[in-house]
């Protein structure tokens, strides 16, 4: 008998409610949310400053800060650097928007640099040339969940006097060389958004060792508000104050589910596993490159490529990845494509008008810069023929729902002909 794919009328190899959600939820989750509301206050309260010394020790911090998005954490990270009007700071290419218009947000001109194919990070060999007298930071992310190589990138660092930034949003419980992302660089942010692999629905982390950086970017975190040097309990306003904090229902929710944590990170090491040993027979797939030495990879997200040039279809391959996905989707796998387009692509950025009558770069400390697409040719490629998954690694989803998202993905790329059709 004839396989019929489920985007043609066909039966879907994965059952509706066959992959549970994320994140799961248990009885501790609901009893420390409830007692918090129980509780006498909901802003900022007495799980917040537990939650910052929990997740201090975790990470192996001095200073945990917790904040309303990992967005608001880079923004506090760019302020904690130091970083100003008309400094420009590096940002790869290819990664969540909030890594670089954080830098707009306090007028700072982001400077981008392609992706190295293998393993979707920055291009740590094209960082130098990016470099200009204007240049005072790096954001280093470590996109998907996998560390970038610290050891090279700090020494790029060093040879031309940059602070780093890591941006560890997706990274949680990553290494490099044993020791966590997000305690290399200066300042670090991370994000407790629903898809995180720590999980509060929205939050994030400023962390840093240095206690003369967190003072200045906590700055950010309330009204701009900060106390004479005499001490006295008057506070005076200075500078814009964005008002990131927290609630301390959301803080009691991120508490429960740091508890899990390393079970969470523990599981998906085990789910991503089994996914590579099973799709390694599927044709024309591209799949995660071997971690490289050094690094690990926490697998919070899933990143294949499909083989364009291969399928035949390079000059068209967005147009005929999004067939794809859409009939893996029918039978059932969560999958989709995180990015569409390199940042710079992006409007804001093409049009130079973050703030009206072209600022920041109108900014007469601004020094020109090009966001000509060309110069992003990996991030380009990699945006086009991607696609990626989340829930189907994430608890309490084990090693049985890899195995039905090999099969459904070999079903699909052995019937393109039903495909093309779409």
């Amino acid at each position: 008998m004839a396989v019929k794919l489920a985007v043609q009328g066909g039966t879907p190899v994965i059952p509706k409610g066959f992959i549970k959600d994320w994140p799961p939820v248990s009885e501790l989750d609901r009893k420390m949310v409830l007692a918090s509301l129980d509780g006498a206050c909901h802003t900022y309260g007495p799980n917040c400053t537990a939650l910052e010394q929990e997740f201090a020790g975790w990470m192996g911090v001095k200073h945990a800060l917790f904040a309303n998005s990992g967005t608001a954490a880079l923004h506090m990270c760019l302020v904690a650097c130091g970083c100003g009007v008309g400094d420009e700071v590096i940002v790869p290419a290819y990664t969540w928007p909030s890594s670089a218009t954080c830098c707009l947000h306090h007028n700072i001109i982001p400077v981008f640099v392609d992706i190295d194919w293998a393993t979707m990070n920055i291009d740590l060999d094209k960082i130098e040339a990016a470099v200009t007298p204007r240049t005072r930071a790096i954001i280093a992310v470590h996109l998907h969940g996998l560390a970038l190589d610290m050891g090279r990138l700090m020494a790029i660092a060093r040879r031309h006097n940059l602070i780093v930034i890591e941006d560890f949003c997706q990274a949680h419980g990553a290494a490099f060389n044993g020791r966590r992302v997000g305690t290399f660089g200066l300042v670090g942010a991370s994000s407790t958004n629903q898809n995180k692999c720590l999980s509060s629905g929205e939050g994030g982390f400023f962390v840093s060792n240095d206690k003369e950086a967190f003072e200045r970017g906590k700055t950010l975190w309330y009204f701009g508000e900060s106390r004479p040097p005499d001490g006295s309990k008057e506070f005076h306003t200075y500078g814009m104050g964005w008002m990131y904090r927290c609630t301390d229902l959301t803080a009691a929710f991120a508490r429960a589910q740091l508890t899990r944590l390393d079970e969470y990170l523990a599981q998906q090491q085990v789910n991503a596993a089994r996914l590579t040993a099973g799709l390694k027979g599927v044709p024309n797939l591209i799949l995660p490159t071997a971690t490289p030495a050094g690094c690990t990879h926490n697998w919070y997200n899933y990143t294949i490529r499909f083989d364009m040039e291969a399928l035949g279809h390079a000059r068209d391959a967005a147009s005929f990845r999004d067939k794809l996905v859409k009939a893996l989707n029918a039978e059932g796998v969560q999958t989709g494509v995180w990015q569409g387009w390199p940042v710079p692509k992006m409007t804001v950025f093409q049009a130079r008008n973050a703030y009206g009558k072209g600022c920041p770069w109108s900014c007469p400390h601004a020094g020109p810069v090009s966001y000509a697409l060309e110069q992003f040719p990996v991030a380009q490629r990699h945006c086009d023929w991607h696609t990626g998954m989340t829930t189907p690694l994430r608890s309490p989803n084990g090693p049985e729902v890899a195995d039905r998202v090999t099969e459904a993905f070999h079903k699909v790329l052995t019937h393109l002909d039903q495909v093309e059709r779409l």
